[in-house]
């Protein structure tokens, strides 16, 4: 089962990058094989956390899957997790952070996931860390489109 880690300081502060993350119904207009995003729900708890239940379409050459996750949402300490609800995968969890550098924000982004499908499992191992890398270059340059 794939999985991937990576840490990048960014010129942006930890709300910024938060924030952009946070707002899974924007991410069709950036994030590459993302067809479609719907929030259905987001509700707060009584820890700080926000949930919110999104579905996201992945679209990629002949493939395309729907696929629910659950988002915890946790303002205060600037991180998201994700885990799967239902669609393709056996599992889907990722985790990202944000945390006050020097030089702006470190952004730590983790992925763990493998598909139920064999050929699906196939190619996404093919193209695992280089669509990885594509992903978190997407939020990287939406960051510089948003805030500068």
């Amino acid at each position: 089962m794939p999985t991937h880690s990576e840490t990048r300081t960014l010129p942006y502060n930890p709300q910024q990058m938060y924030d952009l993350v946070a707002d899974v119904g924007r991410y069709p207009e950036f994030l590459p094989w993302t067809a479609a995003a719907r929030v259905r729900k987001v509700t707060p708890r009584d820890d700080g956390a926000e949930v919110m239940e999104a579905d996201l379409v992945i679209s990629f050459k002949v493939f395309r899957e729907r696929f629910g996750s659950r988002v915890v949402l946790w303002p205060d300490e600037k991180r998201i997790e994700t885990e799967y609800l239902d669609g393709p995968f056996k599992h889907m969890k990722s985790e990202w952070r944000f945390e006050d550098a020097p030089e702006g924000c470190k952004v730590h982004f983790h992925v763990d996931f493998a598909f139920r499908n064999r050929l699906l499992q196939s190619a996404a191992e093919m193209f695992f860390f280089e669509a990885m890398k594509r992903i978190v270059r997407a939020f990287e340059a939406r960051a510089q489109e948003l805030y500068g």
